[in-house]
């Protein structure tokens, strides 16, 4: 005799299906009114469920923000790997993780969850201090291709984290050009000049000597 499933219960599928849409309609929340300004009640009036059904996943708005987070840098980390998988030396993985850094951080969708998190981290040091360590995280794989690049000879020696806030801050300023859609960066074209060119600089500047 088969086992009947108890009624109102999800299946395994069905509780994956309900946790994609929560966390979807959290960053979406996030994005559009900022985290202070968000509520619980309001992301289950937006998905049409209970707060319950809410809590019973996340304990607070701060588990369920971790938990956007989370999947986001799980995300990000598994691009940058895959871009420098395939690199014939560690100046080019380095190099192509750059560049994917580059054009995931550019895109709009993701930048302006973030860029709501680092504006209101300004405020909050509890929030200021989870961004350091998403942060840190996030950038794993970039700091161990940079210490690759230095142990091949083709990166100056140093700290190697120093060397990543710098190629961080060149991606991260040629990114709010093409956020802000300065008129010269309307092409893909002319926002790949602007990745080679800050990453020109970059080889430049941190060359072994």
């Amino acid at each position: 005799m088969t086992k009947r499933k108890a009624l109102g219960r999800p299946t395994k599928d069905e509780a994956a299906a309900i946790d994609v849409r929560v966390l979807d309609a959290a960053r979406a929340l996030f994005s559009q009114k900022g985290i202070a300004n968000s509520s619980i009640d309001e992301l289950a009036g937006t998905l049409g469920v209970s707060k319950h059904t809410i809590y019973r996943r996340y304990a607070s708005k701060a588990k369920l923000l971790d938990a956007v987070v989370e999947r986001d840098i799980n995300a990000f980390r598994d691009e940058l790997k895959s871009a420098g998988a395939k690199a014939t030396d560690e100046l080019e993985a380095l190099h192509q993780m750059a560049l994917r850094y580059f054009k995931f951080g550019s895109s709009r969708d993701y930048s302006a969850f973030y860029l709501l998190v680092s504006a209101e981290a300004v405020i909050s040091a509890d929030l200021r201090e989870r961004l350091a360590e998403w942060t840190k995280f996030a950038l794993q794989p970039v700091l161990e291709a940079i210490s690759s690049a230095q142990s091949a000879g083709y990166l100056c020696s140093g700290s190697t984290a120093s060397i990543g806030e710098i190629l961080v801050d060149l991606l991260e300023g040629a990114n709010n050009r093409v956020r802000l859609r300065d008129a010269t960066l309307n092409s893909s074209r002319a926002a790949r000049k602007l990745f080679d060119d800050r990453w020109q600089v970059f080889v430049k500047a941190m060359a072994s000597e």
